[in-house]
């Protein structure tokens, strides 16, 4: 491993970083939309955390609700990646709305979960964010059924029917070292609490943390290219700063980076939550560059090779017309 020490000014550059193959799906999604059917297209919520992509797509003719009841009757309107409930579901039936399901098939894969434990009469602990999207989506399969522990101060709150039917799932994009610790503390209440079949934080939020870890022992600062309303980028900094790092900040692009930030620093880390462009991080590249920072290395601590095919309601209308 290479001294923080080291005299040359250089960037170590994470991979994996950047797009995951959920964010690819349902970004994609609202693109092809917008060339099959045409402008406008409504999604409902952001459709992915990230402030640029946003902005692009709202260019090209997107328009972004808080609700399915902002869209006009008969429209189109694609739902975000990270989920709706049950009850988006039925609202958009009712008002005839054509709807396209870009949620992350790793969330499709929590909710299914969730419905499955209630159809058991299993109370189920759902670790995650209050007022997350994610959260409120997966919460909506089964109401009756889940509650929220949000972060280790909540467990002590939690009251369940009964201890011996009783399981945790999780949103996605959480830290996983922080899960893991609110497990054990959920276990010390509960030791017969069963873990879910299948790991629920996705392999991109696991391989972005391992990833950063590694450039974090080895730099004074950690840059995040992210916005701030994206869970598994606001992770990043915390896990950076957990191990290594002297300071990391979270940055919507490379125009938010203080020229202070740099003052002393020998090796600067980069790294871009799931629903980050490339081209953000590039830029950001470019502006360490013009202050000496040329020596960039990529750090490659996985290899990813996941692909999701687009949603079905989707890929049928471009079949037709292919």
């Amino acid at each position: 491993m290479t001294s923080k020490t080291s005299a040359t000014r250089r960037v170590l550059v994470a991979k994996p970083r950047g797009y995951c193959a959920g964010v690819d799906r349902a970004v994609q999604a609202v693109e092809k939309a917008l060339e099959q059917y045409g402008a406008p297209i409504y999604v409902r919520k952001q459709i992915v955390h990230n402030t640029h992509v946003v902005k692009t797509l709202e260019a090209r003719g997107a328009i972004f609700v808080e609700e399915t009841e902002q869209v006009p009757e008969g429209a189109i309107v694609v739902f975000s990646a990270h989920g709706v409930s049950p009850a988006v579901h039925q609202e958009a039936a009712r008002r005839s709305l054509k709807t396209i399901d870009a949620t992350c098939p790793l969330v499709t894969k929590v909710h299914n979960e969730a419905r499955r434990f209630a159809s058991q009469d299993y109370d189920i602990l759902l670790i995650g964010h209050e007022g997350h999207e994610e959260v409120e989506g997966t919460a909506g399969e089964a109401p009756d059924h889940i509650q929220l522990v949000d972060g280790l101060e909540s467990v002590g709150a939690v009251r369940v029917k009964d201890p011996e039917r009783l399981v945790w799932l999780s949103q996605t994009t959480l830290s996983v070292d922080e899960t893991v610790e609110t497990v054990s503390r959920l276990k010390e209440r509960f030791p017969n609490l069963i873990d879910p079949p299948s790991d629920d934080i996705c392999y991109a939020t696991q391989n972005r943390q391992v990833a950063v870890k590694e450039i974090a022992a080895q730099a004074e600062l950690v840059i995040v290219v992210g916005s701030e309303n994206s869970s598994n980028s606001k992770r990043l900094v915390e896990v950076a700063l957990d191990h290594g790092a002297d300071a990391s900040y979270l940055v919507d692009d490379a125009a938010f980076i203080e020229d202070a930030w740099l003052d002393g620093v020998t090796t600067v880390g980069v790294t871009s939550g799931a629903s980050v462009p490339e081209e953000l991080v590039t830029e950001v590249l470019a502006r360490l560059a013009r202050h000496g920072f040329e020596d960039v290395e990529e750090v490659e601590s996985v290899q990813e090779s996941v692909r999701f095919a687009l949603p079905h309601e989707l890929r049928k209308d471009l079949r037709v017309t292919a």
